[in-house]
């Protein structure tokens, strides 16, 4: 089961950690830290800086809780993943890259998977994250554009220039 199609926290359990109940902050934790890490991983790479993003993301989470509308169109995943994703854009800015981050690729050889890791981390920032959101954590367009604060176009337009570039670094692995 991917990501994005496991459970949401239920609704008692969000009600009780938007109280600030410890249990339920921590279950929170729990169920979207693996995505969080790995969203943060493969925008900025592996090392400190993704666990420095990771727990600010969930601070800034905590301390934002209570305007979260979970009747809304938002799933608190995507919520999440948003908080991450603007996290992890602002750190890039600031910063160069790291190496090491990675799209999990099923089958392949290791120099794809090596070379497929150094063409995301070369995307610009805007593109890196609407990318990896849609094609790593299968966000629709319409839940990345919300996430990213960008209309449907945009996304389109990112995916398709982030493909490309993809597409042009992988020459050689092509057919």
């Amino acid at each position: 089961m991917a990501f994005h199609d496991e459970p949401e926290l239920d609704a008692p359990t969000l009600l009780r950690a938007r109280r600030g109940e410890e249990a339920a902050c921590q279950a929170l934790v729990e169920r979207y830290q693996r995505p969080v890490f790995a969203l943060l991983s493969r925008m900025i790479g592996r090392g400190p800086s993704v666990e420095d993003l990771a727990q600010e993301t969930f601070l800034r989470a905590f301390r934002s809780l209570d305007r979260f509308e979970p009747q809304g169109p938002a799933r608190l995943s995507t919520w999440l993943l948003t908080i991450a994703a603007r996290q992890a854009i602002d750190f890039l800015r600031k910063a160069r890259p790291l190496e090491g981050s990675a799209l999990r690729i099923a089958p392949g050889s290791a120099e794809l998977r090596s070379a497929l890791a150094q063409a995301i981390s070369a995307l610009p920032p805007d593109f890196r994250a609407t990318f990896l959101l849609r094609e790593a954590h299968g966000f629709s367009t319409a839940e990345v554009a919300e996430a990213l604060g960008v209309e449907e176009g945009t996304v389109k337009s990112r995916l398709s220039r982030a493909r490309e570039a993809l597409r042009d670094a992988l020459g050689d692995f092509h057919d």
